[in-house]
């Protein structure tokens, strides 16, 4: 199999054939072949410092997938670029040219992170050296006092746990070019925002928002109009997807591998989990996962799947097996 089309007009009374959309389906070996003089590369120690915890994510995998995700991208930006130019010179307006955004959706524990700091250091790499930032949606997250004082620290990651004002004006503000934009720091160490910390964009080629809700459409507000979504101001989008077994396993190992790192920290929100015997925080974890990250996933992240530009599938073993392009 190489490239393909799935219908998106079924005929009468029948069901749609494909439940992710209008998409051209390619499967590893044919989308391998689309970079093969790409002029990027990555060396081993880059990719042991931009894989995460658990993350099997080769060279291998950077050359059949990422490479050419990475030239796709590439073609994006060049064409978006043509065509905020050609505007500009109808408009008669000399801006500079605003940042090209992409978003990078998924679950919890699918490897968002990995496909994201990876980009960050292929993107780089392109002709002419963009500069490549990097924000995270975590830190948008309300404190936690905040969750507690509203009663929803058991929603924690849901659409409802983002101050997702702020966050909407902070891509409005690095959209809109402007020359500094800050926002707020997360630490998973202490499992929530630092105070007096930011991290501050000032006008990159291209920046990449990585968070597991970054594709939510637009709420409708109760006069009846529908606001503003994050999403309407990405040039590009990635959604990392996994089928939900595999990715509650993968919840699993990664949290009781972290009760022998970071956990062991006596400044980390989870230490107490170091020292519970490794059938019960098994069960915390399983708990955790069936009760938060598990409907999370079911109900707000995966439904947003269809409203990306590529779709990356992995295998249970973290291997990207097919992707799929969004026709336009």
């Amino acid at each position: 199999m190489g490239f393909s089309v799935a219908p998106s007009n079924p005929a009468p009374g029948h069901e749609p054939v494909d439940e992710f959309g209008p998409y051209v389906l390619a499967d590893r070996g044919k989308w391998a072949e689309l970079a093969e003089q790409m002029p990027v590369s990555l060396s081993e120690e880059t990719l042991r410092g931009v894989r995460s915890r658990l993350d099997t994510i080769d060279l291998a995998q950077v050359r059949d997938v990422y490479l050419p995700l990475t030239e796709l991208v590439n073609l994006y930006v060049m064409h978006t670029g043509h065509l905020y130019r050609a505007t500009h010179e109808y408009l008669g307006l000399k801006e500079r040219r605003t940042p090209f955004v992409i978003g990078v959706a998924g679950s919890v524990a699918v490897g968002k992170s990995t496909t994201s700091r990876l980009l960050v250091e292929l993107l780089h790499q392109l002709p002419g050296r963009p500069k490549v930032d990097l924000i995270t949606t975590d830190g948008f997250l309300m404190p936690n006092a905040e969750l507690q004082r509203r009663g929803i620290m058991h929603r924690k990651g849901f659409p409802q746990s983002y101050d997702r004002g702020a966050l909407l004006r902070f891509v409005m503000d690095v959209k809109s070019g402007a020359p500094e934009v800050s926002a707020p720091v997360y630490s998973h160490l202490t499992y929530d925002i630092v105070p007096g910390e930011f991290i501050t964009v000032r006008q990159p080629d291209i920046l990449i928002v990585e968070g597991l809700n970054v594709l939510q459409p637009a709420r409708r507000r109760k006069s009846g109009h529908a606001s503003l979504a994050v999403s309407d101001f990405f040039d590009f989008s990635v959604y990392v997807d996994a089928a939900e077994s595999d990715l509650r396993a993968w919840y699993l190992e990664r949290f009781m591998a972290l009760r022998e790192s970071a956990f062991l920290d006596p400044r980390s929100y989870f230490t107490r989990f170091a020292k519970m015997d490794a059938d019960a925080a098994q069960a915390y974890a399983e708990n955790i996962w069936d009760t938060i990250n598990g409907p999370n996933h079911v109900q707000n992240i995966l439904p947003t799947r269809g409203r990306a530009t590529a779709i990356l599938r992995k295998d249970s073993d973290h291997d990207i097996e097919w992707i799929r392009i969004r026709k336009t």
